[in-house]
């Protein structure tokens, strides 16, 4: 952008700055440094701001720009002075600059840690949240260039910007002298500063998904003249669903007589269009898709769905042409679905919303549901229509979204939109790849306390159009993180429907306790296996017997639910033959009735080959007729009906008024699976009602630990530390590492020995042989020199010479059981924690537990008791049960030091051995390294793939 000859800063221009955010309205806009080039820009700028701002802006009449100012406003050495534009469609919006001065308030260089901050925003993009996205980014500028501290003078008249600083919730003082507020804060993050971020981000990021879900108006581009072709076929289902907004057709084709296709406006141009276009749906070949964007973006139009392929699912050229695709529709402040994306649905009567390939409208209800594989949302759609009009009746579909390549719009963001979006009771989400999983964990978190969140999540590499930030976290990991935060992790879509229509339909139990009852005692005990597999608490089945009639279903029932003892009902039901069985519909009044007396308790039927009882649970409530479509879950997927015909004989969504209707599943296993799933959900549910805290340890000294990291740092870029250097850094977070003195010959180890005091242990710390007891490579309890020197030649000749086994000589631990504790910082989801019992139970079966740090004392308990070789540490068997308190201890002070301190990418300590009383830590190694880059501690920005 500048050359060095027109530039005088002492800096190169700095482009990792530049960003795209989205504003308070859910448009976007892009943040960049200013530079020399900008003068033009800058003073058309300024001509369309108001008297009245630029009196605020430079308190006196100030109409025009000198060259001076222009001058001064364009030249930046991007350190003592920064200047930042908003800009949309190119051209400045808002601007934001900053210049360093010393105590006497004029201009300085470092080390002055304080700059004079101004802004100036133009009047027709005031209350757009535009002076707080470049305040953050400002201030990120400002910490990363030395500055500690931003001052600002503002007139009284001027609340728009004085509620800009205040409410940004940084630490501040605020002063009234000589007509003029002065208001000074400092810019390191603090947690309300945080949490005003957050709920912006939020706040943004739904608005930009609405404008996508909820538009008054939408255009399709690329609709033919005759039927057939993808845009005709999106504007049929458009005008098929019954859209409450404006519909027109976009052809460049077009004669320029043609006033209609398909039944609404057509145009050649969407600039033809004469009023608002909130959505415009491509359905061009992607080397036309440029043209449309620039016509969409003149126009106004708020955002795109791009169904064209040709993308990064081609290649490297494809993925080049989406990374322009989104370049280009963020400078007109556009946000995009796709490209290669299936489309949108919003089945709400205010808005009957299907710009998707789908030809049908599904049946409107409580579940938002995201894939970003168009082939996995006709799945979804699909199986959710199957269950929907028979095993569930009516519940269906709020909003869909597929976004295909993701290249803009993601789950991050739709997950910002359901977090409070009153229609969607739960969210179901199959995710290829996850973008930016430290986000996508902490929006999980959120959304999960609020309503439920179930997620299948693909187990293989990210498909070619998805391009996401590498992690060497296992797919387990991933997965076990993503249940810390509260997400109902499932395997297949199959489950995925199972867990979420039992969450939109019942209540969530109140523990595991389950009554079984039914006519078949096969299928009971079948039932009640199932329940032991899935960590449930059955009680003993109640068998009917097969000639139950409908009120013994009621009586048994109702008994169940009102027993204290019992938190949900599993009813196991088989055909029945005989003039006192009851039918369907008899059936299925008898449950829904008992049900109903008790609403706080879940119920779930498990049917065999009853479709007939399964539409009727659906339907008892219901006053529709009874024509409803019969479905069965092992029949091939039939046509959905007609989107008219679906408003006019399906029942209505009863859970909008507080009916509840029972799900009904095909087998025991997927009804259990799903029952299990969500007694954990609310188990996670009640324990993050109260959270926990980080505790305070008076023994740590952060501030020695952070010269330790800096000098070793100073050595290098990455290092491992040595033993010597690592036992130092642990004790600054009092973390006692037991001493392994270097044993190189045998005189050595006797020497070691005798320092530390018999007995001692043996050890070859060769990679090999590390931690490898059942090699031989260790050796314990050696009583005396003669004992040692003789194990010390065994050794040797065993394994090698020393220098290939690098013994070590070690002091006698209590004994114990040994564990592993390990910390990592990836690069994709921030720093983990992980926990185990050391061995094959680790290492062999991958029996690890892990959390997020920073780690609260109740995750640490939590942690300690996840592993399934937990109960080795709780006396089973009959052996002593361990310190567990010390353990969770030592699994705190870790997340401790590696939250404090960044630069510690890696921390293992194996063994540590856990005895009744106290532990020892063994064995330690830490690695350090720069730290990497937090972008959720940054400001607001929308991610580059």
């Amino acid at each position: 952008m500048q050359t060095p000859a027109d530039r005088q800063d002492r800096h190169e221009y700095p482009a990792h700055w530049e960003a795209d955010v989205v504003l308070r309205d859910g448009g976007t806009a892009r943040i960049r440094p200013i530079t020399v080039d900008d003068a033009d820009r800058l003073v058309s700028f300024y001509e369309q701001v108001s008297d009245e701002s630029k009196y605020y802006r430079f308190f006196a009449p100030y109409p025009r720009l000198s060259a001076k100012d222009v001058h001064r406003f364009t030249h930046h050495d991007f350190v003592d002075r920064v200047g930042l534009a908003a800009t949309v469609g190119g051209e400045f919006i808002a601007t934001v600059r900053y210049d360093r001065i010393g105590a006497d308030g004029m201009p300085a260089s470092a080390p002055s840690d304080e700059a004079e901050v101004a802004f100036l925003v133009q009047d027709a993009h005031q209350g757009r949240g535009v002076a707080s996205a470049l305040l953050e980014h400002v201030a990120a500028v400002a910490r990363e260039r030395g500055i500690r501290r931003f001052a600002a003078e503002v007139l009284p008249a001027n609340t728009k910007m004085i509620k800009v600083f205040t409410d940004a919730g940084y630490t501040q003082k605020r002063s009234f002298e000589d007509g003029v507020v002065r208001l000074e804060f400092d810019l390191e993050p603090t947690d309300r500063s945080l949490a005003v971020q957050r709920a912006r981000e939020q706040r943004a990021e739904a608005r930009s998904v609405q404008r996508l879900l909820v538009p008054r108006s939408v255009a399709v581009v690329g609709v033919g003249r005759t039927p057939g072709g993808v845009g005709r076929g999106v504007l049929g289902n458009l005008r098929d669903a019954g859209f409450t907004g404006s519909l027109y057709a976009v052809n460049k084709a077009y004669p320029e007589d043609l006033k209609e296709a398909g039944g609404v406006p057509a145009h050649r141009s969407v600039r033809e269009i004469d009023g608002p276009v909130d959505l415009a749906v491509v359905a061009v070949p992607a080397e036309h898709v440029p043209e449309v964007v620039a016509e969409c973006g003149e126009h106004g139009v708020q955002g795109l769905v791009v169904l064209a392929a040709g993308y990064a699912e081609a290649g490297p050229d494809g993925r080049e042409r989406q990374r322009a695709l989104v370049r280009q529709a963020r400078t007109y402040g556009m946000r995009i679905i796709g490209p290669n994306a299936f489309g949108v649905i919003n089945t709400s009567e205010e808005v009957r919303l299907n710009a998707s390939l789908a030809p049908e409208m599904p049946r409107p209800g409580r579940i938002g549901l995201f894939a970003q594989s168009g082939a996995i949302g006709i799945a979804l759609l699909s199986r959710l229509h199957r269950r929907g009009g028979g095993v569930t009746g009516v519940t269906g579909v709020s909003t869909f979204v597929s976004s295909g390549n993701r290249a803009d719009v993601s789950g991050n963001d739709v997950l910002q939109y359901w977090y409070d979006d009153p229609d969607t009771d739960v969210v179901l989400m199959y995710l290829e790849s996850i973008g930016n999983p430290r986000k996508f964990t902490r929006l999980a978190r959120r959304t999960a306390a609020a309503k439920p969140l179930v997620v299948v999540q693909g187990a293989g590499s990210a498909p070619q159009g998805h391009a996401v930030r590498a992690t060497r976290l296992p797919h387990a990991t991933v997965s076990a993180l993503l249940r810390q935060a509260g997400v109902i992790r499932v395997d297949t879509i199959t489950e995925l429907v199972d867990a979420g229509l039992l969450l939109a339909r019942q209540p969530l139990p109140a523990g595991p306790r389950v009554a079984i009852l039914g006519n078949s005692e096969s299928l009971g005990l079948l039932t009640y296996d199932q329940c032991l597999a899935e960590g449930l608490r059955p009680m003993r089945p109640l068998d009917l017997t097969t000639g139950a009639s409908a009120e013994d279903f009621h009586a048994a029932l109702s008994r169940a639910l009102a027993d204290d003892t019992c938190d949900a009902v599993v009813v196991t039901a088989i055909p029945a033959i005989g003039e006192s069985s009851p039918g369907d519909a008899e059936l299925a009044e008898a449950l829904r009735s008992a049900a109903a007396g008790v609403p706080g308790k879940p119920v779930l039927v498990v049917h065999v080959e009853l479709g007939g009882l399964a539409e009727a649970l659906s339907a008892a409530a219901s006053t529709a007729p009874a024509s409803v479509e019969r479905g069965d879950a092992h029949r091939p997927a039939e046509r959905l009906p007609t989107a008219p015909q679906a408003r006019e004989t399906a029942p209505p969504d009863t859970s909008r008024t507080g009916s509840r209707l029972i799900p009904a599943y095909p087998a025991a296993e997927r009804a259990v699976r799903a029952l299990g799933e969500a007694v954990k959900y609310a188990q996670w549910r009640r324990e993050a009602a109260d959270p926990g805290k980080v505790p305070e340890y008076e023994d740590i000294d952060e501030k020695g630990a952070a010269r330790l990291i800096d000098g070793m740092l100073a050595r290098g870029q990455g290092l491992t530390l040595g033993t010597q250097e690592t036992c130092e850094l642990l004790g600054k977070y009092g973390i006692r590492v037991h001493r392994a003195l270097p044993a190189p010959t045998p005189d050595a180890a006797a020497e070691a020995a005798r320092s530390l005091g018999y007995p001692v242990a043996l050890k070859a710390t060769a990679p090999h042989l590390r931690h490898r007891a059942d090699l031989g490579g260790v050796r314990l309890d050696l009583a005396d020199e003669e004992q040692l020197r003789r194990t010390y030649a065994e050794l040797t000749e065993l394994f090698g010479r020393p220098e290939e086994l690098r013994p070590v000589v070690q002091g006698m631990a209590p004994r114990g059981v040994d564990t592993v504790v390990r910390a990592v910082i990836d690069p994709a989801a921030g720093a983990v924690l992980s926990f185990g019992l050391a061995g094959a139970a680790s290492q062999l079966l991958g029996d690890i537990g892990h959390r997020l740090v920073p780690v609260t004392d109740r995750e640490a308990t939590s942690l300690v008791r996840s592993i399934r070789t937990a109960p080795l540490l709780f006396g089973w068997r009959g052996s002593t049960p361990v310190d567990t308190a010390a353990l969770e201890e030592l699994l705190l002070r870790v997340s401790r030091l590696v939250d404090d301190h960044p630069e510690v990418v890696a921390v293992t300590m194996e063994p540590v051995v856990v005895a009744p009383q106290g532990l020892s830590v063994l064995g330690a190694s830490v690695r350090l390294a720069p730290p990497p880059a937090r972008d959720d501690l940054g400001p607001r920005t929308l991610p580059v793939y």
